[in-house]
């Protein structure tokens, strides 16, 4: 059976079960109320869920650097998990409910157990003439998770283009040049008067217009890992001692 003195003993130290198997590690102790004895130990461990699994402590014993229960690994995972009321306290129907389930007597128990009080208490060790002032700190760490998502959509538009380019054309334009002797024959052929028409064909250039599709641009998503300061709050006990000291005739705390 465990005392109130080996508490701290226990508190934070490996917990296992029938067979050696490890269950855990030591988060609470339950005190009944009216009999003042260790009645169950909340084991922390992933493997059961995120909350403590209770087990009954009046069995256990301590061995080492560890408390060994009487109870097979299996038999603890499927336990009830148990609530905790403001006061620390188990409440009355899921404690019933453990006793049921490890087939404990609870005539032999007194009133619903609760984690121990702050302040002085029977369960701190007298090893020497200094007490242990523990702090709590935060630790702070991050996980990562989805925030939120990105995607790339292909899409058409027209726009209006312009473009400036030179276009050519022929205009008709009357050479008189007189007969010399280089081109006296083809002057003198054919009547000597008459009427003839002369036909010249003008040509011009106008713009032709065509849209031909162009690769211009790769366009992909990717990250970029940018890093930002920020605070975390949070509460944290702090153990504080004061000393009551008694002088004949005056009494002061320091």
């Amino acid at each position: 059976m465990i005392t109130r003195e080996q508490i701290p003993t226990v508190m934070n130290h490996p917990v296992h079960g029938a067979g050696g198997s490890k269950i855990g590690k030591a988060e609470h102790v339950f005190i009944d109320d009216v009999t003042g004895r260790p009645e169950w130990v909340g084991v922390k461990t992933a493997m059961f869920g995120g909350g403590d699994t209770l087990v009954p402590i009046r069995d256990a014993t301590v061995v080492g650097d560890h408390l060994e229960v009487p109870y097979p690994k299996d038999k603890i995972k499927d336990a009830p998990q148990v609530d905790v009321d403001s006061t620390g306290h188990l409440s009355e129907q899921g404690e019933h409910r453990l006793y049921d389930y490890y087939g404990i007597d609870r005539s032999a128990s007194g009133q619903r157990a609760g984690r121990p009080a702050p302040g002085p208490a029977p369960a701190a060790r007298n090893t020497d003439d200094a007490m242990t002032r523990s702090e709590e700190h935060l630790r702070v760490g991050t996980e990562r998770r989805a925030s939120g998502r990105a995607r790339l959509h292909k899409y058409v538009v027209t726009e209006e283009e312009q473009q400036t380019i030179p276009l050519r054309h022929e205009e008709a334009r009357v050479v008189r040049e007189p007969v010399t002797e280089a081109n006296r024959g083809p002057a003198e052929a054919g009547p000597e008067i008459s009427e003839a028409e002369h036909e010249l064909t003008l040509h011009a250039e106008r713009p032709v217009v065509e849209t031909r599709a162009e690769p211009v641009e790769r366009v992909r998503l990717t990250t970029e890992e940018r890093t930002e300061q920020q605070t975390v709050k949070g509460k944290a006990r702090k153990e504080r001692i004061e000393a009551d000291i008694e002088e004949e005739g005056k009494g002061r705390r320091a």
